[in-house]
């Protein structure tokens, strides 16, 4: 028999193949790993039901040919159902797993599992806001990509002040101070929670709301993500 390994995955993306099969792109706490599922279109097959997006999955992957692994067993652990009771979130869950499928493609890091982890599970909880599930994901993508937002310092390098308003600067990359800057010191206080504690703990942290929406597309825009359409 094949050597197998035994993991926990979220599927990232799947491409149908042939008649009946499946390509699977799976993220695992190692890394990306992409997988051959032989007969998962079929009305009856066993592996479908253990494969679907927005889940935590227990997979067994045999060796195949090449690169391409063969999906020998597959079973939901955990599904994240209500993301699919809110446009909104499922549409961001969507992009998540699209942006990790991209990016992870040419970096490979264990890390990118636990950033889906984080962002599904608090996805799956209507009590925490979209606002900052996205702002704590494009601002932990972005740092992981060797482009960390500097919460600490302008573009000048000055450390930011208290009392003090900045704007964002698209071309430097980072605050500028500004009289008529819509940055304060909540915004900066929240794009440094984000860039440092978990989103578990982030979203404990009350008085955030009003200042969400500006830190999201402050975040955005730093990460400068390439736009996914699916």
């Amino acid at each position: 028999m094949k050597n197998t390994v035994r993991s926990s995955a979220f599927v990232l993306r799947r491409t149908n193949f042939g008649e009946a099969d499946r390509v699977l792109d799976l993220l695992t706490p190692q890394g990306r790993v992409s997988v051959m599922a032989r007969g998962v279109r079929k009305e009856k097959s066993k592996l479908a039901g253990g494969i679907e997006l927005f889940a935590i999955c227990d997979v067994v992957v045999a060796n195949g040919k090449g690169s391409l692994g063969l999906l020998v067993s597959a079973r939901l652990v955990k599904f994240y159902r209500h993301i699919l009771d809110d446009y909104d979130r499922m549409q961001f869950a969507y992009e998540v797993l699209a942006q990790v499928a991209n990016v992870s493609s040419h970096l490979d890091e264990a890390a990118w599992y636990d950033i889906v982890d984080e962002v599904l599970s608090a996805l799956d909880d209507v009590t925490v806001s979209l606002f900052l599930v996205q702002t704590w994901f494009y601002v932990r993508i972005a740092a992981l990509l060797g482009d960390e937002l500097n919460v600490m310092r302008d573009v000048n390098g000055s450390k930011l002040q208290s009392g003090e308003t900045y704007r964002y600067d698209g071309v430097e990359k980072g605050f500028v101070k500004d009289s008529k800057g819509n940055i304060a010191d909540a915004h900066i206080k929240i794009l440094r929670l984000v860039s440092i504690k978990t989103l578990h703990v982030v979203a404990q942290v009350g008085g955030v709301a009003d200042y969400l929406a500006e830190c999201v597309l402050i975040a955005r825009h730093h990460a400068s993500l390439r736009q996914i359409v699916k």
